[in-house]
């Protein structure tokens, strides 16, 4: 029972981290690509790691809007962290510089007022969007639409407020500050963005457009110089490693079910030596050894068994419980973990009911009545 439930908890868990990752990442759609500064050689280092030889610039975004077609979307990042303060009331956040198309992209609603407009890349207003949590702390008894903030040292006005969206792809959008690209490399003052992002028309031109993002920016910088990330090479790869994650706590969980194999046996064996003028008095009736051999085997496998469905219920019980407690976490142990712990926990139980087995089917009749 401990075995099972072990495992279907852990599966469940594992499980869960791996649908609650492709969902994060669905969320934003399928037809991404994230245009990352600096070229990632395959040597095991993150995006950017190699260094950055030329910076990626508006240009570089104006030229993919002209020149890429499969792009429907292009949005550039500049990103920091500075203070937000609103009189005596101030917060540390992250601020993103960025278009009108970054609400698209992420899928963002607006609660009050309205997003950053669109405009000419390098004319950057003094405007903000504040996220839900932002706008809460620092102007908690009033609407923050049309109120001065100030970003660091510059003062921005309030045009805006996102509707609650919780953490995206470990980023907290109620604590961000939105404000014009050309603005945020202002106050930062920043020479290459942080990070593009290209919603491509069709799924199926992801891979010409990235081929043709890296052409046209390798042709425009004189070198390799930059990554292109897409969403389903992200989402395949983390895909594969919580799967490999999950076998693995699956295996650590199945351990327990040899140390409950050797429980099995013990108290077989306990039942043989209990059962010993039983078994003579099959045997003198004329029960063959196999007969008296299955009996036993028989036995162990149904009471591995009915551990394991007791398991089965206590696991899914607790994976319940966790579920009632993170909602947003859709932990379910997956259908072939079931099966394979039900059949793992038969095969234990069969495994070590040989030996107690054996014992009865070599017991003398004679003596075995005889209770020696």
């Amino acid at each position: 029972m401990v075995g099972v439930a072990a495992v279907v908890v852990l599966t469940a868990v594992g499980e869960g981290a791996r649908r609650y990752v492709t969902q994060e990442f669905t969320s934003l759609g399928t037809n991404l690509l994230i245009v990352v500064p600096g070229r990632n050689e395959t040597t095991g280092s993150f995006p950017g790691a190699g260094g950055v030889p030329n910076d990626l610039t508006l240009d570089d975004v104006r030229a993919v809007e002209r020149d890429v077609r499969e792009a429907r979307l292009v949005v550039p990042i500049a990103m920091g962290n500075d203070t937000v303060a609103n009189g005596e009331r101030r917060r540390q956040v992250a601020v993103i510089g960025t278009t009108s198309d970054f609400q698209q992209v992420r899928h963002l609603e607006v609660t009050a007022g309205s997003f950053l407009p669109p405009g000419d890349l390098e004319r950057g207003a003094a405007i903000a969007v504040l996220g839900a949590e932002v706008a809460r702390e620092l102007f908690p008894a009033e609407s923050p639409i049309g109120r001065v903030v100030r970003i660091g040292d510059w003062r921005v006005r309030v045009i805006g407020q996102l509707a609650p969206k919780g953490r995206q792809l470990a980023v907290d959008i109620d604590n961000l500050v939105l404000i014009p690209v050309a603005t945020g490399m202002r106050i930062f003052d920043l020479t290459s963005l942080f990070r593009v992002l290209i919603e491509v028309r069709v799924h199926s031109n992801l891979e010409s457009a990235e081929e043709r993002v890296l052409a046209l920016l390798a042709d425009r910088h004189g070198e390799d110089d930059v990554t292109v990330i897409t969403q389903d090479s992200v989402v395949g790869s983390l895909n594969q490693i919580l799967t490999a994650l999950t076998l693995a706590v699956a295996g650590i969980g199945a351990i327990s079910l040899a140390v409950a194999g050797l429980g099995v046996m013990n108290l077989m064996l306990v039942s043989v030596s209990e059962r010993t003028a039983e078994v003579g008095l099959l045997k003198a009736v004329g029960a063959t050894g196999r007969q008296v051999q299955r009996l036993f085997l028989t036995e162990a496998v149904l009471l591995s068994l009915g551990g394991a469905l007791a398991g089965l219920g206590l696991g899914w019980g607790l994976v319940r419980a966790f579920v009632a407690l993170y909602p947003a976490f859709p932990a379910s142990p997956p259908a072939w973990a079931v099966v394979s712990v039900l059949v793992l926990a038969v095969a234990v139980g069969a495994l070590f009911g040989v030996l107690p087995a054996r014992r009865a089917t070599g017991l003398d009749p004679v003596e075995a009545l005889a209770g020696r």
